[in-house]
Protein backbone atom coordinates (compact mmCIF):
# COMPACT_ATOMS: atom_id res chain seq x y z
CA UNK A 1 0.00 0.00 0.00
CA UNK A 2 1.36 3.67 -1.01
CA UNK A 3 1.52 6.15 1.64
CA UNK A 4 0.95 9.43 0.14
CA UNK A 5 2.74 10.67 3.10
CA UNK A 6 5.87 9.46 2.05
CA UNK A 7 5.17 11.40 -1.28
CA UNK A 8 8.11 14.36 -0.51
CA UNK A 9 10.66 12.30 0.56
CA UNK A 10 9.93 9.93 -3.00
CA UNK A 11 9.70 12.88 -4.79
CA UNK A 12 13.42 14.40 -3.49
CA UNK A 13 15.11 11.01 -3.79
CA UNK A 14 14.06 10.45 -7.48
CA UNK A 15 15.01 13.90 -8.51
CA UNK A 16 18.70 13.94 -6.60
CA UNK A 17 18.98 10.39 -8.54
CA UNK A 18 18.27 11.99 -12.04
CA UNK A 19 19.97 15.48 -11.23
CA UNK A 20 23.23 13.09 -10.70
CA UNK A 21 23.56 12.98 -14.35
CA UNK A 22 24.35 16.57 -14.56
CA UNK A 23 27.02 15.77 -12.08
CA UNK A 24 28.60 13.15 -15.02
CA UNK A 25 28.29 16.48 -17.29
CA UNK A 26 29.82 18.62 -14.82
CA UNK A 27 33.17 16.48 -15.68
CA UNK A 28 33.74 18.58 -18.86
CA UNK A 29 33.86 21.92 -16.96
CA UNK A 30 37.66 20.69 -15.94
CA UNK A 31 38.67 19.78 -19.40
CA UNK A 32 41.21 22.13 -20.62
CA UNK A 33 42.03 20.79 -24.25
CA UNK A 34 40.42 18.84 -26.84
CA UNK A 35 41.93 15.55 -27.09
CA UNK A 36 41.36 12.50 -29.51
CA UNK A 37 42.90 10.37 -26.85
CA UNK A 38 40.12 11.51 -24.04
CA UNK A 39 37.79 11.07 -26.62
CA UNK A 40 38.43 7.96 -27.68
CA UNK A 41 38.44 6.46 -24.11
CA UNK A 42 35.70 8.62 -23.19
CA UNK A 43 33.50 7.28 -25.89
CA UNK A 44 34.92 3.71 -25.12
CA UNK A 45 34.21 4.78 -21.29
CA UNK A 46 30.60 4.82 -22.23
CA UNK A 47 30.35 2.00 -24.30
CA UNK A 48 31.09 -0.21 -21.82
CA UNK A 49 28.46 1.68 -19.22
CA UNK A 50 25.67 1.11 -21.48
CA UNK A 51 26.55 -2.35 -21.89
CA UNK A 52 27.24 -3.74 -18.69
CA UNK A 53 23.98 -2.17 -17.78
CA UNK A 54 22.30 -3.25 -20.55
CA UNK A 55 23.03 -6.96 -20.48
CA UNK A 56 24.06 -7.71 -16.83
CA UNK A 57 20.96 -5.55 -14.95
CA UNK A 58 18.56 -4.16 -17.26
CA UNK A 59 18.04 -8.00 -19.17
CA UNK A 60 18.03 -10.39 -16.55
CA UNK A 61 15.99 -7.94 -14.10
CA UNK A 62 13.51 -8.16 -17.25
CA UNK A 63 13.89 -12.12 -17.65
CA UNK A 64 13.15 -12.45 -13.93
CA UNK A 65 10.00 -10.04 -13.80
CA UNK A 66 8.48 -11.67 -17.24
CA UNK A 67 9.51 -15.25 -15.96
CA UNK A 68 7.41 -14.85 -12.74
CA UNK A 69 4.75 -13.44 -14.58
CA UNK A 70 4.36 -16.27 -17.24
CA UNK A 71 6.80 -18.79 -16.51
CA UNK A 72 10.69 -18.97 -17.38
CA UNK A 73 10.52 -20.35 -20.64
CA UNK A 74 7.40 -17.59 -21.76
CA UNK A 75 9.18 -14.95 -20.12
CA UNK A 76 12.58 -15.41 -21.70
CA UNK A 77 11.09 -15.67 -24.90
CA UNK A 78 9.21 -11.91 -23.80
CA UNK A 79 12.04 -11.01 -22.81
CA UNK A 80 14.12 -11.49 -26.17
CA UNK A 81 11.12 -9.98 -28.00
CA UNK A 82 10.69 -6.41 -25.84
CA UNK A 83 14.74 -6.82 -26.55
CA UNK A 84 15.19 -6.52 -29.93
CA UNK A 85 11.88 -4.52 -30.36
CA UNK A 86 14.00 -1.66 -28.11
CA UNK A 87 16.81 -2.48 -30.76
CA UNK A 88 14.19 -1.97 -33.89
CA UNK A 89 12.76 0.97 -32.19
CA UNK A 90 16.08 2.94 -31.81
CA UNK A 91 16.88 1.70 -35.48
CA UNK A 92 14.08 3.66 -36.75
CA UNK A 93 14.86 6.92 -35.00
CA UNK A 94 18.70 6.11 -36.16
CA UNK A 95 16.88 6.16 -39.44
CA UNK A 96 14.35 9.05 -39.67
CA UNK A 97 16.72 11.99 -37.92
CA UNK A 98 18.14 13.53 -41.29
CA UNK A 99 22.07 13.99 -41.19
CA UNK A 100 24.55 14.92 -44.12
CA UNK A 101 27.06 12.26 -43.26
CA UNK A 102 26.57 8.79 -43.27
CA UNK A 103 27.64 7.95 -39.11
CA UNK A 104 27.96 4.46 -40.09
CA UNK A 105 30.60 5.08 -42.27
CA UNK A 106 33.97 5.33 -40.42
CA UNK A 107 37.36 6.54 -42.03
CA UNK A 108 40.71 4.48 -40.53
CA UNK A 109 42.46 7.70 -40.24
CA UNK A 110 42.82 8.99 -37.38
CA UNK A 111 42.11 12.83 -36.82
CA UNK A 112 44.84 15.09 -35.83
CA UNK A 113 45.30 16.02 -32.13
CA UNK A 114 43.33 18.40 -31.34
CA UNK A 115 41.49 19.48 -34.27
CA UNK A 116 37.86 18.09 -35.36
CA UNK A 117 36.96 18.53 -38.39
CA UNK A 118 32.94 19.83 -39.05
CA UNK A 119 32.16 16.32 -40.06
CA UNK A 120 33.58 14.75 -37.17
CA UNK A 121 31.75 17.82 -34.97
CA UNK A 122 28.27 17.05 -36.26
CA UNK A 123 28.37 13.32 -35.88
CA UNK A 124 29.56 13.79 -32.16
CA UNK A 125 26.23 16.39 -31.77
CA UNK A 126 24.08 13.62 -33.45
CA UNK A 127 25.89 10.88 -31.05
CA UNK A 128 25.37 13.58 -27.59
CA UNK A 129 21.43 14.02 -28.87
CA UNK A 130 21.28 10.37 -29.25
CA UNK A 131 22.65 9.69 -25.80
CA UNK A 132 20.01 12.15 -24.98
CA UNK A 133 17.25 9.92 -25.89
CA UNK A 134 18.23 7.07 -24.87
CA UNK A 135 19.07 8.14 -21.35
CA UNK A 136 15.99 10.17 -21.07
CA UNK A 137 14.18 7.00 -22.09
CA UNK A 138 16.17 4.58 -19.46
CA UNK A 139 15.99 7.20 -16.67
CA UNK A 140 12.08 7.33 -16.75
CA UNK A 141 11.60 3.69 -15.76
CA UNK A 142 14.46 4.10 -12.98
CA UNK A 143 12.26 7.21 -11.67
CA UNK A 144 9.30 5.14 -11.80
CA UNK A 145 11.05 2.43 -10.03
CA UNK A 146 12.76 5.00 -7.36
CA UNK A 147 9.36 6.71 -7.07
CA UNK A 148 7.07 4.10 -6.15
CA UNK A 149 9.66 2.11 -4.05
CA UNK A 150 10.00 4.69 -2.05
CA UNK A 151 6.67 5.41 -1.70
CA UNK A 152 6.56 2.40 -0.07
CA UNK A 153 9.42 2.20 2.11
CA UNK A 154 11.36 5.07 2.02
CA UNK A 155 14.60 3.29 3.42
CA UNK A 156 13.90 1.38 0.75
CA UNK A 157 13.73 4.42 -1.60
CA UNK A 158 17.40 5.42 -0.02
CA UNK A 159 19.20 2.63 -1.41
CA UNK A 160 17.44 2.43 -4.79
CA UNK A 161 18.01 6.06 -5.48
CA UNK A 162 21.82 5.95 -3.66
CA UNK A 163 22.42 2.77 -7.15
CA UNK A 164 20.98 4.99 -9.19
CA UNK A 165 22.77 8.19 -8.67
CA UNK A 166 25.64 6.34 -9.32
CA UNK A 167 24.65 4.45 -12.44
CA UNK A 168 23.66 8.14 -13.48
CA UNK A 169 27.14 10.01 -13.11
CA UNK A 170 29.05 8.50 -15.75
CA UNK A 171 25.72 8.31 -18.32
CA UNK A 172 25.91 12.04 -17.97
CA UNK A 173 29.39 12.05 -18.86
CA UNK A 174 28.50 10.38 -21.91
CA UNK A 175 25.88 12.86 -22.86
CA UNK A 176 28.27 15.63 -22.17
CA UNK A 177 31.26 14.68 -23.78
CA UNK A 178 30.16 14.14 -27.21
CA UNK A 179 28.43 17.92 -27.22
CA UNK A 180 31.37 19.19 -25.38
CA UNK A 181 33.51 18.50 -28.62
CA UNK A 182 31.21 19.43 -30.69
CA UNK A 183 30.30 22.63 -29.87
CA UNK A 184 33.19 23.39 -27.66
CA UNK A 185 30.19 25.24 -25.22
CA UNK A 186 30.53 23.51 -21.65
CA UNK A 187 27.27 24.74 -20.98
CA UNK A 188 25.54 23.32 -23.24
CA UNK A 189 27.01 20.03 -22.71
CA UNK A 190 26.21 20.32 -19.24
CA UNK A 191 22.85 21.92 -19.53
CA UNK A 192 21.71 18.64 -21.90
CA UNK A 193 23.22 16.16 -18.89
CA UNK A 194 20.82 17.84 -16.40
CA UNK A 195 18.21 17.55 -19.40
CA UNK A 196 18.53 13.58 -19.69
CA UNK A 197 18.24 13.07 -15.98
CA UNK A 198 14.86 14.79 -15.43
CA UNK A 199 13.10 12.34 -16.91
CA UNK A 200 13.79 10.58 -13.89
CA UNK A 201 11.88 12.20 -11.67
CA UNK A 202 9.38 12.86 -14.75
CA UNK A 203 9.03 8.90 -15.06
CA UNK A 204 8.42 9.22 -11.03
CA UNK A 205 5.57 11.60 -10.73
CA UNK A 206 3.93 10.22 -14.09
CA UNK A 207 4.49 6.48 -13.00
CA UNK A 208 2.61 6.91 -9.71
CA UNK A 209 0.08 9.46 -10.83
CA UNK A 210 -0.98 7.07 -13.76
CA UNK A 211 0.56 3.43 -13.84
CA UNK A 212 0.44 2.79 -10.38
CA UNK A 213 -2.42 0.88 -10.40
CA UNK A 214 -1.46 -1.09 -13.58
CA UNK A 215 2.17 -1.32 -13.43
CA UNK A 216 2.94 -4.69 -12.66
CA UNK A 217 5.73 -7.59 -13.11
CA UNK A 218 5.01 -7.95 -16.60
CA UNK A 219 4.73 -4.38 -18.00
CA UNK A 220 7.97 -3.48 -16.21
CA UNK A 221 10.07 -6.02 -17.61
CA UNK A 222 8.89 -5.69 -21.09
CA UNK A 223 10.06 -1.37 -20.49
CA UNK A 224 13.37 -2.60 -18.79
CA UNK A 225 14.50 -5.55 -21.99
CA UNK A 226 13.14 -2.42 -24.39
CA UNK A 227 15.27 -0.24 -22.60
CA UNK A 228 18.06 -2.54 -22.84
CA UNK A 229 17.66 -3.00 -26.69
CA UNK A 230 17.78 0.73 -26.81
CA UNK A 231 21.44 1.42 -25.02
CA UNK A 232 22.91 -1.74 -26.35
CA UNK A 233 22.28 -0.44 -30.14
CA UNK A 234 22.88 2.96 -28.92
CA UNK A 235 26.65 1.18 -28.00
CA UNK A 236 27.64 -1.14 -30.99
CA UNK A 237 25.79 1.40 -33.47
CA UNK A 238 27.15 4.39 -32.17
CA UNK A 239 29.75 4.68 -29.43
CA UNK A 240 32.37 2.01 -30.20
CA UNK A 241 32.53 3.22 -33.92
CA UNK A 242 32.82 6.74 -32.85
CA UNK A 243 35.66 5.78 -29.97
CA UNK A 244 37.26 3.50 -32.77
CA UNK A 245 37.36 6.51 -35.72
CA UNK A 246 39.72 8.83 -33.69
CA UNK A 247 42.42 6.10 -34.08
CA UNK A 248 42.97 5.08 -30.35
CA UNK A 249 41.94 1.57 -30.69
CA UNK A 250 43.67 0.49 -27.38
CA UNK A 251 42.25 3.08 -25.70
CA UNK A 252 38.59 2.81 -26.65
CA UNK A 253 38.78 -0.57 -25.70
CA UNK A 254 40.38 0.25 -21.86
CA UNK A 255 37.38 2.74 -21.90
CA UNK A 256 34.94 0.11 -22.87
CA UNK A 257 36.56 -2.20 -19.85
CA UNK A 258 36.93 0.72 -17.39
CA UNK A 259 33.28 1.79 -18.34
CA UNK A 260 32.07 -1.73 -17.10
CA UNK A 261 34.26 -2.38 -13.81
CA UNK A 262 33.20 1.05 -13.00
CA UNK A 263 29.36 -0.06 -13.26
CA UNK A 264 30.22 -3.77 -11.90
CA UNK A 265 31.72 -1.83 -9.11
CA UNK A 266 29.05 -0.04 -7.83
CA UNK A 267 26.42 -2.69 -8.03
CA UNK A 268 29.05 -4.69 -5.42
CA UNK A 269 29.30 -2.20 -3.02
CA UNK A 270 25.78 -0.98 -2.86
Amino acid sequence: MLSDSNFPIALLLTLIAGLSTGLGGVIVLFTRKFSTKTLSFALGFSAGVMLFISLTELFTEACSSLGSAFGDKTGMLYTVLAFFSGIALIALIDNVIPSNDNPHEYSAAPTPEGCLPEADSSRLMRLGLFSVIAIAIHNFPEGMATFVSAMENPQTGISIAAAVAIHNIPEGIMVAIPIYYATKKKGKAVGNAFLSGLAEPLGGVIGYLLLSNIFDKSLNGVVLAAVAGIMTYIALDELLPSAERFGHHHLSIIGVIAGMAVMAASIILI
